[in-house]
């Protein structure tokens, strides 16, 4: 399974509503603060991503747009409060790659029908992340994993999660059974890396930009990229297949999106202001000074697009183990 990073231009798709009621409400809107809720911890690339866009929102609303992190459940608490929100447009939220896999995975009766969807902004492909003092390459750490088979512990994220999925594949590709590697679930990325660079888990799976700092910092070392190719961004990264023969890709995804009955008013003046955001040099740039990859669909094609994602991270989960 393969999702590709575009990090050179934006992609058009279509326009269109996708939602089901018009509320008179949403006349006029916005009028006042609009909330987006990010469903991962302060510190993550979620969040990160997540206020580049509401800084540059706010520019096009000509409203304040506040950050509101809601973790727990492995981003379902957010995600849930987003499909449970007021379509007035009030309250909207950052959307991610777990959505994909809620309803395979068992976690939640929640999929991208849930959601009036707005706008795809971001992918990455995953990465395996250890300490700056730990297997020097991915060779030496399946290695480690197949002499000792449950004495290292990963995360990244929530169980049963892309990060997690990320770790399960890898492992079922070259061999392995997924409780090789104990899975230590978290509320985000940020929580994550700290307790790898504490010592408490020995490996962290996620996207390359979430632990780009750490890396550069020289505390964290990157084995590998579940990429098909090398990504430009990070030439120096090995893909799976170079570092050990086994092919497995798997990336990140994250969007902008309402509740299902979102007033269509309110998704398409979203439409037209995240088109415009994605194409601003500033989120060009920001984006391009961490490394978070650009992709860009809006309205319909970005539903089509989410359901073609919960096939391949479905299909994934159940050649993994994970579906329920």
């Amino acid at each position: 399974m393969t999702m590709t990073t575009t990090r050179r231009g934006v992609l058009a798709a279509g326009l269109g509503a996708a939602a089901l009621a018009r509320p008179a409400f949403a006349q006029g809107w916005p009028t006042r603060p609009v909330s987006l809720i990010v469903p991962w911890a302060a510190g993550g690339g979620t969040d990160a991503t997540g206020r580049i866009v509401a800084t540059l929102l706010e520019r096009e609303l000509g409203r304040p747009v506040n950050v509101v992190n809601r973790t727990g459940g492995g981003g379902l608490v957010g995600h849930t409060e987003i499909a449970n929100a007021r379509a007035d447009g009030y309250t909207l939220g950052v959307i991610t790659t777990e959505l994909s896999l809620y309803r395979t995975t068992g976690a939640a009766q929640l999929d991208a029908r849930n959601f009036t969807p707005i706008a795809l902004y971001n992918t990455d492909p995953q990465g395996i992340h250890v300490r700056a003092d730990g297997a020097r390459d991915l060779a030496q750490l399946v290695g480690q994993i197949r002499e000792r088979p449950g004495a290292l512990k990963a995360s990244g994220a929530n169980l049963g999660g892309a990060s997690h999925l990320a770790l399960v594949g890898l492992l079922s590709a070259l061999g392995l059974p997924a409780n090789a590697v104990p899975w230590v679930p978290t509320d985000g990325v940020a929580p994550s890396m700290q307790q790898l660079t504490a010592g408490a888990i020995q490996i962290v799976t996620t996207t390359m930009p979430e632990a780009r700092v750490m890396a550069e910092a020289g505390q964290v070392r990157t084995l590998a990229i579940m990429n098909p190719t090398r990504d430009a961004a990070y030439p120096n990264v090995p893909t799976v297949r170079e570092a050990v023969g086994a092919d497995w890709a798997l990336g990140g995804w994250r969007g902008i999106a309402g509740p299902r009955n979102l007033a269509p008013e309110v998704a398409t003046r979203m439409r037209d202001a995240m088109r415009k955001v994605v194409a601003d040099p500033e989120f060009v740039r920001l984006m391009g000074s961490r490394h978070f990859g650009i992709e860009y669909v809006d309205g319909p094609a970005f539903a089509t697009w989410l359901e073609a994602a919960e096939r391949r991270f479905g299909d994934a989960a159940r050649a993994a183990g994970l579906a329920r």
